[in-house]
């Protein structure tokens, strides 16, 4: 046996270990295997979640040669020891057999950092999707993550879509969808195998940074669960919102058919269907018009649209900018195309 296999079963024997990690992994590859599909890109930050992730990857290339992983990680270089941790985390996957490809982020990103960030990191995996005929990018999210995103979205005062949280699996584009099959276990968890497997993990210091909100609501977390207000039944609150954001899109569906037209490059309104439906409703159109016309991941959020549906909603022409959009009101609809 070469010494690469003996490290993956290695790997494999690890996972096994503990009932704990051997249900993780068999919850894993069920999920990975339904998806039918023989490549996947697998983001890897340098965390112990993304790093479960490539040890759960490597572990299932083993078992089923046909598929194939490609690992890889985003140096976006905005702090100084970001090329020094991206070296790090190469020779700590190389150990393990495990090929990391370091993809250098050369726009400069100064404002929103993590919206932002976010932006150009997908981006830049949607390339390697498309250049090696990849339909599934693969990330170590969490029920942790879950749990902040929520905090998150309510803080801003997110609807029942935006409290629905993060999906199993959602669209980056037509083409392209990104998998969450860590969704449902902790990071506890998560930590473990990265131990097990490589014995460490990379620590972000700007999840400690209370200039950004995710490491502000981390810190709420444990003040909740002092008080009552558990993980467990945030999740339980997460599901009945996803469920009821299910029925709403059924709905939502055939508004859209009613009241939105499309004519080249513009989108038009029946301004009063519109301001006919609820609230909600409201802002899930405007919403879908906006992401329909910039291909965006996300609608802008809730407060700024609530602000354009307010100047919208007026007898005089008003034109509003949102969301890379000009929006248009005229006296029957409106007008919505890209921003020059």
């Amino acid at each position: 046996m070469s010494k690469k296999n003996s490290i993956v079963l290695k790997h494999k024997d690890c996972l096994s270990s503990s009932e704990q990690l051997s249900k993780i992994y068999l919850d894993f590859k069920n999920k990975i295997l339904k998806l039918k599909s023989d490549r996947f890109l697998v983001a890897v930050s340098g965390g112990s979640d993304s790093l479960a992730l490539s040890a759960m990857c490597k572990v299932l290339q083993i078992d089923y040669k046909k598929i194939k992983f490609y690992y890889i990680y985003i140096n976006h270089g905005i702090r100084k020891s970001s090329l020094s941790e991206s070296k790090k985390l190469k020779k700590i996957l190389k150990k393990q057999y495990i090929s990391l490809k370091v993809i250098n982020n050369r726009k400069k990103i100064t404002k929103n950092i993590q919206h932002n960030a976010r932006k150009v990191r997908y981006s830049l995996l949607n390339k390697e999707c498309k250049k090696k005929r990849i339909k599934f990018i693969l990330t170590g999210h969490h029920k942790d993550d879950q749990i902040e995103t929520f905090l998150i979205r309510l803080s801003r005062g997110s609807g029942v879509q935006g409290l629905s949280a993060m999906s199993v699996k959602s669209s980056l584009n037509n083409n392209i969808k990104i998998f969450r099959p860590f969704l449902t276990e902790s990071k506890k968890n998560l930590i473990l195998t990265s131990k097990k497997i490589f014995g460490t993990y990379i620590k972000d210091p700007s999840n400690l940074n209370d200039k950004f909100l995710r490491s502000n609501m981390r810190k709420l977390l444990p003040i909740l669960t002092k008080y009552g207000i558990k993980g467990d039944q945030i999740l339980r609150s997460i599901n009945n919102l996803k469920s009821s954001n299910k029925t709403l899109n059924i709905y939502f569906k055939e508004v859209i058919k009613k009241i939105v037209k499309q004519k080249g490059k513009k989108f038009y309104i029946n301004k009063n269907d519109l301001f006919s439906l609820n609230e909600e409703i409201q802002l899930k159109v405007l919403g879908f018009v906006i992401r329909s016309l910039n291909k965006l991941d996300y609608p802008p959020r809730s407060k700024k649209m609530l602000t354009a549906l307010k100047f919208l909603n007026s007898p005089i022409e008003i034109k509003h900018q949102l969301g890379g959009c000009l929006l248009i009101n005229s006296d029957k609809y409106i007008y919505i195309e890209k921003s020059l």
